[in-house]
């Protein structure tokens, strides 16, 4: 037998035993882990399907999960517009092909004027104001707050908002992605910024396109999803962001009357979130939604339910984490003015 099969044979027999000896323990991974990613990661076919060993308790448990003919890989480089592979070691047990770009109709979403749906799969809207910035989850060990764009028509008591940016705060650092303002559209410019603790970070659009840094015990990544104006962000333990820059276009501008100017595209965020380890009193516009047991106090079957709280979730900057009712402590680390 040549040295080539004979490494193989004896890695994929380290491989099988270091899962029987894993499951025999009754090794799991952290709380936070969802039993969807609890998996590792076989060797690829050589026909470049990518496939999992699912270690979750339940039907799942140790067995081989590949990648269909229609999406090959967890992450497409060669055409980042490819649906992506989607591994699910819960009680699903299957394998699905998905656009790596946040759902607006999905849980977690916040998009549009803004229209947030929640953790319990409630749909609602929150005003805010031109100018202002909101805590949008607040909990022991993250805040994330929000800066709202806007403008308000002659004629109209209230503004129209969109989310600009988001400053996602943990442990001592801070990461701020913001879509840049721009006159007019163009689709194929990039219009993300991304800051970690106050410096202007460079996402790779080559390779593995993604950016990396390390906290104190947690990785971050920013990977882009696709060529220009849209992200995926990770922070382990913590939360997943899937993160999209759109402007609002003249048809839409003229169906909504939101008579904005001609110099502004009113570039914003379109974001999906997926929360690790959330406390049952985590706070924030849409933090609460997570909480058990919670009932949402919104009026269901409008076609605007409202949520309000405008003045319990302000926040002093996009960098703050004060409010009424927020609950993160900033540890010393970066400050912003």
């Amino acid at each position: 037998m040549d040295k080539g099969k004979l490494g193989v044979i004896l890695t994929s027999l380290l491989v099988f035993i270091f899962i029987e000896v894993r499951v025999a323990f009754g090794a799991t991974k952290s709380p936070y882990d969802a039993a969807i990613t609890h998996y590792i990661m076989l060797r690829t076919l050589p026909s470049g399907h990518e496939r999992a060993f699912c270690l979750a308790r339940g039907s799942c448990l140790r067995k081989t999960l590949v990648c269909p003919d229609q999406c090959k890989v967890r992450k497409p480089k060669q055409n980042r517009k490819q649906k992506g592979c989607f591994l699910d070691c819960s009680s699903k047990c299957e394998v699905t092909c998905k656009w790596r770009r946040p759902n607006c109709n999905g849980y977690g979403s916040l998009c549009y004027d803004p229209r947030f749906i929640g953790g319990d799969g409630v749909m609602f809207y929150f005003h805010g104001e031109t100018g202002g910035n909101f805590a949008i989850v607040s909990d022991d060990n993250l805040q994330i707050n929000a800066h709202f764009i806007g403008t308000r028509p002659q004629g109209r008591t209230r503004d129209y908002t969109w989310v600009q940016a988001l400053s996602v705060m943990f442990d001592t650092h801070t990461l701020v992605i913001s879509a840049r303002r721009l006159s007019h559209w163009d689709a194929n410019v990039d219009a993300l910024i991304v800051t970690w603790d106050g410096e202007t970070v460079q996402i790779p659009t080559e390779g593995e396109a993604e950016w990396r840094a390390n906290g104190e015990d947690r990785e971050v990544a920013v990977e882009r999803t696709d060529d220009t104006n849209t992200i995926k962000v990770t922070v382990s333990k913590l939360l997943e962001l899937n993160i999209k820059v759109r402007p609002i276009e003249k048809e839409e501008n003229r169906i909504h009357n939101y008579q904005l100017p001609d110099n502004d595209a009113f570039a914003h965020l379109e974001t999906q979130f997926k929360f690790f380890n959330l406390t049952d009193d985590v706070e924030g516009v849409l933090g609460k939604t997570y909480r058990p047991n919670y009932v949402s106090p919104v009026k269901i079957g409008v076609p605007m339910p409202m949520m309000g709280g405008e003045d319990k979730y302000k926040t002093p900057s996009l960098f703050s984490p004060l409010c009424t009712v927020c609950r993160f402590q900033r540890e010393n680390g970066f400050q912003a003015i």
